[in-house]
């Protein structure tokens, strides 16, 4: 008996061992973070807005870091699948997601997420806003923003609106511009902007709402045609492009980007990243690229992480009281 009891303080001695090592480990552990690549998830195709400024953080952040981050696309169901990719993710802090409004949408336009948006990521912070454009293939009839809500209006069951798939930004400016003009448009699914964006240019499609980091370079190119834009002023990059309010149609909507880890994750790892973030934040390359397509990095004040949190949990309810008054139901993911 004496054996016996010897035996089983020897192995819950060993296991309070076991325990008091793990924990001054896993400390230790997130200090020397990071300790291998980091990969960022793009909820998008390649070629997108979130693609483009994933691929210009990306390239800052490991300089900070010293270790190389690695954009991977996952793409499918409005962003959800690169969420849920991230939700199942080891809390390490060597996985991250980059995502927009969007990620704060989904709760009120999914039944099966997988996941709960609001428990399921750790904010690492804010990147960057700016607003929608509103835009079309350039054999459209209508020449400007005054001609164009008209005329979207009367030809609305003829005209196909393109998008990211339900819950991207493209498809909350797509329902916007819906609930604005009293209409329903035929809408054409993409697994992300950057494909939906290749068939306006060749003329597949009609129209699309798309962030102005994509969007800009096209309408400077003269391969699309810009009507509107989402935001209350017009864009120093687009100046003879109107607000939607100038041309007549009321639609407010301005999108921004976060950096997102798993939930868990230590707050020294994601303290290292905001850091990182920040520090591509203050590049003059960087603001230079956000200046030139249209948006802008958020103001200093906000670069935290319990600022990033804040805004999340307030899209999310904005969002669910915004689609229920569109009349927007809960659909699967696909």
């Amino acid at each position: 008996m004496i054996a016996g009891f010897r035996r089983l303080l020897a192995t819950r001695r060993s296991a309070l061992a076991g325990l008091m090592a793990f924990a001054l480990c896993a400390p230790a552990a997130a200090q020397n973070f990071p300790t291998k690549p980091i990969t960022l998830i793009v909820p998008f195709a390649a070629g997108g807005p979130s693609d483009v400024i994933a691929r210009l953080l990306g390239e800052h952040m490991g300089r900070t870091l010293g270790q190389q981050v690695v954009v991977e696309n996952v793409a499918g169901a409005g962003g959800t699948a690169g969420a849920k990719r991230l939700a199942t993710a080891e809390p390490d802090g060597h996985t991250l997601l980059i995502h927009h409004l969007a990620l704060a949408a989904a709760p009120a336009l999914y039944n099966n997420l997988g996941y709960d948006t609001q428990t399921a990521f750790a904010p690492v912070g804010l990147v960057n806003t700016g607003p929608m454009v509103v835009a079309g293939k350039l054999a459209l009839p209508p020449v400007d923003g005054k001609a164009f809500f008209p005329f979207a209006k009367q030809q609305a069951d003829k005209l196909t609106v393109a998008h990211a798939g339900v819950g991207s930004n493209a498809h909350l400016c797509a329902v916007l511009l819906s609930q604005a003009l009293g209409v329903k448009f035929a809408q054409v699914a993409y697994r992300g902007t950057g494909p939906a964006m290749n068939d306006l240019v060749a003329g597949q499609v009609d129209v699309l709402c798309d962030q102005s980091t994509t969007a800009v370079p096209q309408v400077q190119g003269d391969k699309i045609r810009a009507y509107a834009v989402t935001s209350a002023e017009r864009l120093d990059v687009l100046p003879n492009v109107p607000t939607a309010e100038q041309a007549g149609t009321k639609i407010d909507m301005t999108i921004w980007h976060g950096l997102y880890a798993p939930k868990g994750t230590p707050a020294a790892a994601l303290d290292k990243l905001n850091a990182a973030l920040t520090a591509a934040l203050k590049q003059p390359s960087v603001l230079e690229r956000f200046k030139a397509v249209g948006t802008s990095a958020f103001p200093q004040a906000e670069w935290t992480r319990e600022a990033h949190a804040k805004r999340f949990s307030a899209e999310v309810a904005k969002w669910a009281a915004s689609l229920k008054a569109a009349g927007v139901t809960q659909q699967n993911v696909n």
